[in-house]
């Protein structure tokens, strides 16, 4: 039985070409997932992607930031498991979060702990999804995607993403949290949100128990 409350916390992640984001908006609006709408209000969705820690197009986020900006970015992941403890009978969608962070900190030599962090989203109902792509198909997933990108530099290696995907299979595979390993090649947003919808409900991670 689906909670009369609906207040889901879901943490998408996946390399890029995965379609996390397209999938994040149709979360947003799913009537299974965040409730019926009669219209369209600003219902959170937030990622750890937003370039904020620099002035410049594309500067360093929350997942790629340096050495020098270790301090600030661990900070902001206080600041936001914070906000959610404290706003905890709300619906929270995140576009990339702590294992995208975890996954990119690695391959440049740094290694994080967000135990810590899951701690602290577990008793909150947090999951993950895990978007996933055949290796074969990100070409033509790049094909797409160099029609709007404003940055087309980043879609050159492919390899990377390969590469990339498998630690974050890896990544998913030590989480504490719930995690659902969705395949989105050859699949319609709708019906990928519609599976997440049926994975949350089965899950009892809908509604947020009342403490």
């Amino acid at each position: 039985m689906r909670p009369s409350k609906l207040c889901p916390k879901i943490i998408l992640e996946g390399t890029r070409l995965t379609g996390k984001t397209e999938l994040a908006f149709a979360l947003n609006e799913h009537p299974e997932v965040t409730g019926v709408r009669k219209y369209r209000y600003h219902s959170p969705l937030v990622s750890a992607e937003w370039c904020g820690f620099s002035n410049v197009p594309w500067g360093h986020s929350l997942i790629d930031f340096d050495e020098s900006e270790i301090d600030i970015a661990m900070e902001i992941y206080r600041v936001w498991a914070r906000m959610f403890e404290l706003q905890r009978y709300y619906s929270w969608i995140v576009d990339r979060f702590h294992l995208s962070t975890e996954v990119h900190q690695s391959a440049a030599g740094r290694r994080f702990d967000f135990g810590w962090l899951e701690d602290r989203l577990r008793p909150l109902g947090f999951c993950v999804v895990l978007c996933l792509r055949d290796p074969d198909t990100f070409s033509d997933a790049r094909t797409q995607r160099l029609r709007v990108s404003g940055n087309p530099s980043q879609y050159d290696d492919l390899g990377a993403f390969v590469r990339e995907q498998n630690a974050l299979l890896a990544a998913a595979g030590r989480s504490t949290l719930p995690v659902l390993p969705l395949q989105v090649t050859g699949r319609a947003v709708d019906d990928l949100a519609g599976e997440v919808a049926d994975w949350l409900a089965e899950r009892n991670l809908l509604g947020q128990p009342m403490v």
